[in-house]
């Protein structure tokens, strides 16, 4: 786990899916308390009924004006089935608080537990499978808990009263509730043990269901490109049929469950045993019906069992998929002792070789210096890896073998927060929040004022286009800007890393979706801040690189050759056929 998640998160316990949920639970121990003190209450009170119902019987069979007993006995079941309400109350509103806090709690945990992830993890980690688990799998930890849990426990305490309280009429009449005790626990054992592996399924079913529609729907103008629609249709509706068979299994698992059977075996040897002991004239008639109705209390935790333990194994199989996430492990992290220091801007490559995955490097004994304050740029093909020397500077990943510096220090060695603050990086791919146009700038700096917003958005020539919205800077994007076209797109992501002030900007591409007049004038800004920064620009654009400081040409992963645009053009032949290529590309 990171130390990101560590600093943020509630202290629990992630060895087992149990331990983990427990250890969120034992900070609400009055709520517990309530829960425990309810469940025995209402277990207790509902036993009341037939105890006080088998003396109004033995009044009416044996004294000679009844009445007063029976009227006496009724307002006792009325009294203490008021109270039991209460006490049911308080047991059902504790069990739905704890439920919700639980909830709570664990997407949290969860949520920046995510956050705390390297990039390595979220680019394998399907996000419609991390989408299922942070929500649907988060909730059944809710239903776990109530109705889950708060049925067992009070099931629990209806099993416990006939124990309790039928020897008091003859110690044979133990004989019955043990077997149904002791046989229902072993039942349930049984079924949990099935149902569990069964649970998993139906919560992994859901997950692959969930990642294709997610994947369908972020990819909704591919498929509609090119006619995919029937396609998809047919594969969502494969993983939908394995939740549903999944689903229908568990279904059938709880339509076997056992107890059931041994509810009706229990009252009918109760009963029997009970006529006999009658007729030995060891017990009452009111004694009899006491005693088959303290039995009857069977009922509720067979019954309601089939569904609470349903829920139970639900939750706890949701809970196993949610510390998947949280345990998995991830080599970034924040380094909250490192160094924190004003970044100067030299950047440093030795020895540099990285792969996204291992044995496939990317990246090869890379070896170029950034002085302070220049402009760079990086040139080379398609797959050359100029993107992935950038993220080396500010770890969004980390190199396999060598180092990248930043003012004579190890990326690795800074304080991760410290180094990303000073760095703003804007890549093809822009993404913007579905926030409004302020929010979206002010994304690196949320206490910035109107006025700061607005001369960020006036350097990156945005100003203009996002006055002439109808709602100005409040106007609302769409998710991932879809609202704006791609020009407008990379300008509001010009002005976001304009405003955060960086010690080091890179610029992937950024302004490949606007014109040659807006780009000029885009160029112009960054001249203008260019003096205070170290500027990293990834571009085919020719402008760019002739009024680089230095250009770095890169060739199938390895450095090819480093120094000014005259001198290249001079004695780098790799250089100069990709220039020469940019040149056709823009004429």
């Amino acid at each position: 786990m990171t130390e990101f998640a560590v600093e943020f998160q509630l202290p629990a316990d992630h060895r087992s899916p149990v331990r983990w949920v427990l250890s969120h639970l034992s900070r609400h121990k009055f709520l517990i308390l309530m829960m425990f003190l309810g469940a025995f209450g209402n277990a207790a009170l509902a036993a009341a009924v037939p105890v006080l119902l088998g003396l109004a019987f033995n009044a009416a069979m044996s004294q000679p004006e009844p009445l007063k007993t029976i009227g006496l006995m009724s307002v006792g079941i009325l009294v203490s089935q008021l109270v039991r309400a209460v006490l049911q109350l308080g047991r059902n509103f504790s069990s739905a608080v704890l439920g919700e806090r639980l909830e709570r709690d664990m997407r949290q945990e969860l949520y920046i537990s995510l956050l705390g992830k390297d990039m390595t993890f979220h680019s394998l980690q399907p996000v419609g499978d991390t989408m299922a688990r942070a929500t649907n799998d988060v909730h059944e930890l809710n239903l776990m808990l109530y109705p889950g849990i708060n049925l067992v426990i009070g099931s629990a305490n209806f099993l416990l009263m006939p124990v309790l309280l039928a020897p008091g009429y003859h110690w044979q009449l133990l004989l019955a509730p043990l077997f149904f005790v002791i046989t229902y626990i072993l039942a349930l054992i049984r079924y949990l043990n099935i149902l569990s592996p069964i649970a998993d399924r139906v919560r992994v079913a859901f997950g692959a269901m969930n990642s294709r529609l997610a994947e369908a729907i972020d990819g909704i103008e591919m498929v509609k490109g090119a006619a995919q629609e029937h396609h998809e249709v047919g594969l969502f509706d494969e993983n939908a049929g394995e939740y549903r068979d999944s689903a229908v299994e568990q279904g059938k698992m709880e339509a076997r469950f056992l107890p059931l059977l041994l509810l009706g075996i229990t009252q009918a040897i109760g009963f029997a045993h009970s006529l006999i002991l009658y007729r030995a004239g060891f017990i009452d008639v009111g004694d009899v019906v006491a005693y088959m109705g303290l039995l009857s209390l069977f009922g509720f935790p067979t019954f309601i069992s089939l569904m609470a333990y349903s829920r139970v194994s639900l939750g706890l199989a949701g809970a196993r998929r949610i510390l998947e996430l949280i345990n998995s492990k991830t080599k970034l992290d924040r380094n909250l002792e490192g160094h924190q220091a004003v970044i100067d801007g030299t950047i440093r490559f030795e020895g540099v070789t990285f792969g996204y995955v291992d044995g496939a490097a990317v990246l090869q004994d890379i070896d170029f210096e950034v002085p302070s304050g220049k402009t760079v740029a990086l040139v080379g093909q398609t797959g050359s890896g100029k993107s992935s020397v950038a993220k080396l500077v500010n770890r969004t990943y980390d190199v396999n073998k060598g180092r990248v510096m930043v003012d004579g220090v190890d990326v690795r060695e800074w304080n991760l927060d410290t180094l990303r603050r000073q760095i703003s990086i804007i890549e093809q791919d822009i993404f913007l929040f579905a926030r409004t146009v302020a929010e979206n700038i002010a994304f690196g700096v949320p206490d910035a004022s109107k006025e700061m917003i607005e001369g960020a958005a006036k350097s990156a020539q945005a100003h203009e286009f996002i006055m002439s919205f109808k709602d100005g800077y409040e106007t609302v994007v769409g998710e991932r800007g879809v609202t704006l076209s791609g020009g407008q797109r990379q300008r509001i992501a010009l002005a976001r890393a304009f405003l955060t002030k960086p010690s080091i900007l890179i610029l992937d591409d950024s302004t490949s979706a606007v014109d040659s007049a807006t780009e000029d004038q885009i160029q112009r800004a960054i001249l203008q801040t260019a003096a205070n920064q170290t500027t990293i620009l990834i571009t085919h654009r020719l402008s760019q690189i002739r009024w680089a400081d230095m250009v770095v040409v890169l060739r199938k992963g390895k450095l090819e050759a480093v120094g000014d645009h005259r001198e290249l053009m001079e004695r780098s032949p790799a250089y100069r056929r990709i220039f020469e290529q940019y040149e056709a590309m823009e004429s």
